[in-house]
């Protein structure tokens, strides 16, 4: 390993939830990561970048001679989206174009993820890569408008799509549960929406696997979910029964608890791609809470 080049890594949005996953799977690498962002966190080291300002992107992949771009920079507030539609535009679409562009001209790579919410839900068995998109919300038209951008723009990519995306790493849906199990006697969760939790480890291993494995050059998109299938009903049972919370929580419709943004009711990834192309074994959504909890009992929320 001594001999080969060390491969110089950026990481858009190194703070938020997958990049900090990313953080501790890379933490071994003998390749350079560079995580990026335009906030820090107290004891991370980050560099400064404003993703929206292409100049600043540029000046950051040469001076740090990039050789692969992790995009985890994404406007991820799906209701809120619905109103904030230029912004939205701009973080999931137009950077990802940005970082597209930079990589071309690098010769570099770029990993960008995507979402589940780029169909439109109607299917009834694990979706495709190649299956026809049709969001339902601003959330996701950006994000595969993000996608079309990337693929346009004839770089290196690897596009991965993934899913209710979880960690002990800021705030989302098992972090919220367990408080909210925690604090009351009952709560009404969505059941007829289904898809398949990840937590943000997991994608962070592969994506590491993909960079330090060298398998770079399998381009193309991809489905990156954890295994198995359930409802957020099923997902926040799972959590309360966990967190050894008493909290009775019962199954509602969509209709019974209105969003801003439609959901797909039926999100569930086929990831028979990745797995034939990378030789990669998932892990059960289940074990991967489970560690999950584990990880935020010990550390706090």
């Amino acid at each position: 390993m001594s001999n080969m080049k060390k491969i110089n890594v950026l990481v858009t949005g190194g703070n938020g939830q997958l990049g900090c996953a990313l953080r501790a799977a890379s933490a071994g690498s003998g390749n350079h990561y560079i995580f990026s962002d335009i906030n820090s966190l107290p004891g991370m080291e980050t560099l400064y970048l404003d993703v929206t300002n292409s100049e600043g992107v540029e000046i950051v992949c040469d001076s740090e001679n990039v050789d692969v771009i992790v995009n985890c920079a994404a406007y991820t507030n799906v209701d809120k989206a619905e109103d904030d539609t230029a912004f939205a535009a701009v973080l999931n679409r137009d950077v990802p174009a940005t970082l597209a562009a930079v990589a071309r001209s690098r010769k570099a790579t770029l990993i960008q993820i995507s979402t589940d919410y780029i169909f439109a839900g109607d299917a009834s068995t694990p979706i495709p890569e190649d299956a026809q998109p049709g969001p339902l919300s601003v959330y996701g038209a950006t994000k595969l408008a993000g996608e079309k951008a990337v693929r346009d723009s004839a770089c290196n990519s690897i596009i991965i799509r993934t899913a209710w995306l979880y960690s002990q790493y800021g705030r989302n849906f098992v972090k919220t549960i367990r408080r909210l199990t925690s604090e009351r006697d009952s709560l009404k969760v969505v059941c007829d929406q289904v898809g398949t939790p990840t937590l943000a480890d997991d994608l962070a291993e592969f994506v590491v696997d993909i960079i330090d494995g060298g398998k770079i050059g399998k381009t193309g998109t991809y489905n990156f979910t954890d295994e198995g299938v359930c409802s957020w009903y099923d997902f926040a049972h799972e959590i309360c029964a966990m967190a050894g919370n008493r909290c009775e929580i019962t199954p509602c419709s969509s209709v019974e608890y209105p969003q801003k943004a439609r959901r797909p009711s039926y999100s569930v990834l086929d990831k028979s791609l990745v797995k034939k192309t990378f030789g990669i074994v998932i892990p059960y959504w289940r074990d991967s809470l489970a560690k999950c909890m584990t990880q935020i009992e010990r550390n706090g929320d």
